[in-house]
């Protein structure tokens, strides 16, 4: 084709509309130059890796594919997953927030309050924990394909990461400072953090129990993630650690704690975040339903397991085949058993598992298979040693918000 230096701009764009409607492709050239406008993970939070997935360009919502996550036995901070309801001024980046200038209030039920600066967190002996870190909307997408869709963002399992925090623990801070809790009026913990919420939304904060003996004994004031000052947009320069219990809980940017016998009435933790006490018939509940009566928050995870070899839709060659991937739960109890099953949990074959240094870490397991030729389902479920284990039917745990998604993983072969 000879090039037409005499057609500016204008008239080229003018022709070739045209011509797409005339053919009745002009949609599809539209959808197309939408979907490739659309902005790359490292666009939406500076120092992402591009090959994220992007959930929500507005406060900053990223998932991580599994290829990737398999990758690393700790998630590196450019392939960790996010999950903001709301965002720091200027916290859309992996650079940290110096702790010089950021205070921490302890009020409520204390004999004394107190205003800490956050460089004095570096002088307290240092806790380290290895844990998983998930989104409790993670594999929220899987309710619609077993049960009935939810609301909220379609994750499927890339809303987690296995991560590495460091910080004092709260029980030394509230020891050194003096600040002597009431009891037993002080039931619960909220924090807050110094995010500012957009709208008419009401600022977000969560309350967490007091009396669960993993919160008093394992919480962190986080100052340092995976070696590393905290990334803005994972919460720094403090975020509150609890090892076991669903990211939302890890409340970033902490700004004010908080001790009060009662959870806070804030939207954040009551409707949202809650899943029903038992189960209901999917569509009949919603979120205006729920009370602290027939309602629990998410606090402590869920048992799972979930695989990362071979992957959903994968091909694979007839012969050995090694199933591998990673369970994990609340880290109260050690997972037990991980178990692997070719037709539909008739029967299963006991997986070969490696724990973590910690209950809170994943624990990896694999299980040789002999598959033959055609399409081959299989799934997967973890047991921990109180006996948890996941559902067949993860359906069964239906809510209108998809929280707590822990039904076994299933995947499809094609065998060849």
């Amino acid at each position: 084709m000879k090039e037409n230096k005499g057609m500016d701009r204008r008239e080229f764009m003018k022709r070739t509309g045209a011509t797409a409607a005339m053919l009745g492709l002009f949609p599809s050239v539209f959808n197309v130059a939408r979907a490739q406008a659309k902005p790359t993970a490292d666009q939406v939070i500076k120092g992402k890796d591009p090959r994220l997935i992007v959930h929500n360009t507005s406060t900053g919502v990223l998932e991580t594919p599994l290829e990737l996550l398999r990758e690393h036995e700790i998630t590196p901070k450019e392939l960790l997953y996010v999950r903001n309801n709301q965002v720091l001024a200027g916290g859309k980046t992996l650079e940290p927030i110096p702790l010089k200038g950021w205070f921490i209030e302890i009020v409520g039920l204390v004999h004394r309050p107190a205003k800490i600066e956050a460089t004095a967190l570096k002088e307290f002996p240092q806790h380290e924990v290895t844990m998983v870190l998930q989104c409790s909307g993670n594999g929220r997408g899987f309710f619609a394909k077993y049960s009935k869709k939810t609301s909220g963002t379609q994750w499927k399992h890339g809303g987690m990461g296995q991560t590495v925090w460091k910080g004092p623990k709260l029980k030394d801070v509230l020891e050194k400072y003096k600040v002597e809790v009431y009891e037993p009026a002080a039931k619960f913990l909220t924090a807050n953090g110094r995010d500012e919420p957009s709208g008419k939304k009401p600022d977000f904060e969560h309350s967490l129990p007091w009396t669960d003996p993993y919160v008093r004994e394992n919480a962190i004031l986080a100052i340092e993630m995976n070696g590393e000052p905290i990334p803005a947009v994972h919460g720094g320069p403090v975020r509150l650690i609890v090892p076991g219990y669903y990211g939302t809980m890890n409340v970033k940017w902490v700004g004010t704690l908080r001790f009060e016998a009662h959870e806070t009435y804030n939207y954040n933790q009551i409707p949202r975040y809650r899943v029903p006490l038992y189960p209901v018939e999917p569509g009949k509940f919603s979120k205006k339903d729920y009370t602290f009566d027939n309602s629990r928050p998410n606090w402590h995870q869920k048992i799972k397991a979930v695989i990362f070899a071979p992957l959903d839709g994968e091909k694979v060659s007839a012969g050995l085949v090694r199933v591998k991937g990673v369970a994990f739960n609340d880290g109260v109890v050690p997972i037990e058993q991980v178990q692997v099953s070719t037709d539909m949990g008739k029967t299963w074959t006991t997986a070969a598992l490696k724990p973590g240094k910690s209950t809170f870490e994943w624990t990896y397991f694999e299980a040789p298979l002999v598959l033959k030729k055609g399409e081959v389902e299989i799934w997967v479920r973890a047991v921990d040693k109180l006996g948890r284990a996941q559902p067949l039917d993860g359906g069964i745990h239906w809510n209108p918000s998809g929280y707590e998604w822990n039904g076994a993983d299933r995947i499809k072969v094609t065998v060849s």
